[in-house]
């Protein structure tokens, strides 16, 4: 049965995460808002009926099964697309992790958005100047040295986060470089020599033959600054 994902048309977002576990599987999806009829339209009845409506995009339904919330949906596929351990233990550090990288993703959101979403950027930039200093000099590093440390320990090899098969928590490291490269260019260069093990990791998986035809498609969306990763050079240093 083929997935439907919901999730805005026109930005990466947290959605990007589910992609690349769906590309990765090689798995038949359709991305509604971007690929089918019914479009936007479709989203807001799912949230507003049911059982479980899903509090916010994305979410993925897989016939009458809806899950919402990004690391809900990749623990999810990664059960049954072999993008997990199948040892409880396995799958739940994979959670953990994805996890983790749920709260870096909302704090690099909220380098230009540290005040509110309903904000334009423009009408915070002082307390953005500020909140993206920190996380330049102080959040990037910790969590950068936490996934270091993983790759750096795992028993079965440095090649990925957890056991020695691709997860989709590799997945989402990549997509946290390619973000970080995009929204804070310097900053990531510098970041990247100090931690090669996570830029062999955000290498290795952009090689991956079914990622790789994915970066190269349309259904890559560019990044561009209505997503989580916005270029701001003036954040950047």
């Amino acid at each position: 049965m083929t997935y439907e994902l919901y999730y805005w048309p026109s930005i990466q977002g947290r959605g990007e995460f589910v992609r690349l576990a769906l590309e990765e599987a090689g798995a038949d999806y359709v991305d509604v808002a971007r690929e089918s009829k019914k479009g936007m339209a479709a989203m807001e009845p799912l949230m507003e009926k049911g059982e479980h409506p899903p509090f916010a995009p994305p979410f993925l339904k897989d016939g009458d099964i809806i899950i919402g919330q990004t690391a809900a949906i990749l623990f999810y596929l990664g059960g049954k697309h072999g993008l997990a351990p199948k040892n409880e233990a396995g799958r739940l550090w994979t959670h953990q992790i994805q996890l983790t990288i749920a709260d870096f993703v909302a704090e690099a959101h909220d380098t230009h958005h540290p005040i509110a979403s309903g904000l334009y950027y423009e009408d915070q930039k002082k307390e953005a100047a500020r909140r993206a200093e920190d996380f330049r000099d102080n959040r990037v590093p910790k969590f950068f040295s936490w996934f270091e440390t993983i790759l750096k320990g795992n028993p079965a090899g440095s090649k990925h986060l957890v056991g020695a098969k691709i997860t989709y928590a590799d997945l989402s490291l990549f997509q946290i470089v390619a973000g970080l490269s995009y929204a804070f260019p310097k900053l990531t260069k510098r970041a990247l020599r100090k931690y090669p093990h996570i830029a062999a990791l955000h290498d290795a998986v952009a090689k991956r033959p079914r990622i790789e035809a994915y970066l190269k498609s349309p259904r890559r969306i560019a990044f561009n600054e209505d997503g989580i990763f916005r270029h701001y050079p003036e954040l950047d240093a």
